[in-house]
C-alpha cells in the first residue's frame, strides 16, 4: 500500500500515511438526540487494517493549551500506540528512528479533536509527541508494552534537521514559540545527530 491507500473494515477506516507502518484511523459514530455512540477499538478490524499488535497497557493525561509533550520514545522496550483525544484539539507528531527506513529521520503529523474522533497509530520505531491547540486537551493511548521509566528517551521538539511544522495554538495567526509550556526534562533534549 502507498500513501492515501485506505481499507474499511467494520466501523473502521485505516489510511496510509507517507510513512510506512503509520496510519490515520477514521471512526464511523452513531448519533442520534441522546449523543453518539462508537467502537475505538476492535482487534479484527484492525488486524484487517494491517495493525497487528497486542495492546498491553492504556494511558490518558490532560493538558492545557500550549503544553507541548515530546518527542519521546522507550530506548530497549519500544511501543507502538494507538492515540486520540477524547476531549480538546491537538497536533500529534512522530518521526521515524527505524534506522534501516528509507523514511529515517521523517516525521508525520496530524490534527486530532474530540470532534474528529480520528487516531493516529505509531508503530515500534518512533518518536512521538503532541501540541495541545485548544484551551485543554485529553488525550488517550494505547500502547503494546508497558512504560518503563528508566528507558526514555527523546528528541528536541525544535530539532532545525526534523523540521516539523507546528501549527498555530486556537485563535493565533502564526505559530509563536514563547507561548509553549515544555516540562523542564524536554526542554533539555538533543538533537537527532546527537
Amino acid at each position: 500500500m502507498t500513501a492515501g491507500d485506505c481499507v474499511t473494515s467494520g466501523n473502521f477506516t485505516f489510511r496510509e500515511t507517507a510513512i510506512e507502518g503509520v496510519k490515520v484511523v477514521d471512526v464511523k459514530s452513531y448519533s442520534d438526540q441522546r449523543g453518539y455512540f462508537m467502537e475505538t477499538y476492535k482487534r479484527s478490524d484492525f488486524v484487517k487494517g494491517g495493525i497487528d499488535v497486542e495492546f498491553v497497557q492504556d494511558n490518558q493525561s490532560s493538558s492545557t493549551k500550549g503544553v507541548l509533550r515530546g518527542l519521546h520514545f522507550q530506548i530497549e522496550h519500544p511501543q507502538s500506540k494507538l492515540v486520540r483525544v477524547i476531549s480538546g484539539k491537538v497536533f500529534d507528531v512522530c518521526v521515524d528512528l527505524r534506522p534501516d527506513s528509507v523514511t529515517y529521520g521523517q516525521w508525520e503529523g496530524i490534527i486530532l479533536s474530540a470532534e474528529s474522533r480520528r487516531q493516529f497509530f505509531i508503530p515500534r520505531g518512533f518518536a512521538h509527541g503532541f501540541l495541545v491547540l485548544s484551551e485543554s486537551a485529553e488525550f488517550c493511548y494505547k500502547c503494546d508494552d508497558i512504560y518503563h521509566p528508566n528507558d526514555e528517551g527523546g528528541i528536541a521538539w525544535n530539532d532545525p534537521t526534523l523540521g516539523i511544522v507546528w501549527p498555530p495554538l486556537d485563535g493565533d495567526m502564526a505559530f509563536d514559540n514563547s507561548k509553549l509550556i515544555i516540562s523542564a526534562k524536554d526542554m533539555h533534549l538533543g538533537f537527532l545527530a546527537d
